[in-house]
């Protein structure tokens, strides 16, 4: 700053004051990302993505999850999680997704992330009649004797989660959600805690049970 300025403020304390409670001459503040590029990330989705993913974020089998119509700050976080970063292990260890996630800028991760968003997510089915009743009562009242609070308190009474917070689940594919469940419990997936906690008190039957109900939400 100008060294006439100073004196000037100075010489008035009361200016002075103001001045530094304004902030005024402090560091700038990072800017935010910028407006997501629904063209780069359908880009990328293409080209990175659509293998495993399909272009539209519609996988066509369980072993790999749909995205479309996932929330944006959620498929974020996970890219986030997948990259791995110098002298540590990524914090959702997966050594294929760390391989895409590798070349992606952060503001990639954004735009593919927006970009699955924005696509229509085709709807899925339960497939086993018999044990429907039990995937509805874990996912719509938890199972109280185990500690295991309803899905729905979270994610929803349809599965369609909470942005930034709660992923979608509606539709997904039963194998998919089962898979995580069961990493969750095992701590094989150690990217949320809560789940982590919530896992390891579900047997293989009830995971079945309320993975399938899941794939039917709508």
């Amino acid at each position: 700053m100008n060294r006439g300025v100073w004196k000037s403020l100075a010489a008035t304390p009361l200016a002075l004051a103001c001045f530094l409670l304004s902030g005024a001459g402090q560091a700038a503040e990072p800017q935010a990302p910028a407006k997501p590029d629904l063209a780069r990330g359908q880009a990328i989705a293409s080209q990175v993505c659509a293998a495993c993913h399909a272009a539209d974020g519609n996988s066509t089998g369980g072993a790999y999850p749909k995205l479309a119509g996932q929330h944006s700050e959620y498929l974020y976080k996970q890219l986030v999680d997948f990259k791995a970063q110098p002298g540590k292990t990524p914090a959702r260890n997966n050594p294929i997704m760390a391989g895409m996630v590798a070349a992606l800028s952060d503001q990639d991760m954004r735009n593919v992330s927006a970009y699955f968003a924005s696509q229509t997510a085709k709807p899925g089915a339960a497939r086993n009649k018999d044990t429907v009743p039990l995937g509805e009562k874990i996912y719509r009242g938890g199972i109280a004797e185990k500690g295991v609070p309803a899905c729905a308190a979270c994610h929803g009474p349809t599965g369609a989660g909470m942005p930034s917070q709660y992923p979608r689940l509606s539709g997904q594919w039963a194998e998919y959600t089962a898979a995580q469940l069961v990493a969750f419990r095992d701590d094989t997936r150690g990217n949320n805690a809560p789940m982590h906690t919530i896992g390891g008190r579900l047997s293989d039957k009830e995971i079945k049970a309320v993975a399938d109900y899941i794939a039917g939400l709508r």
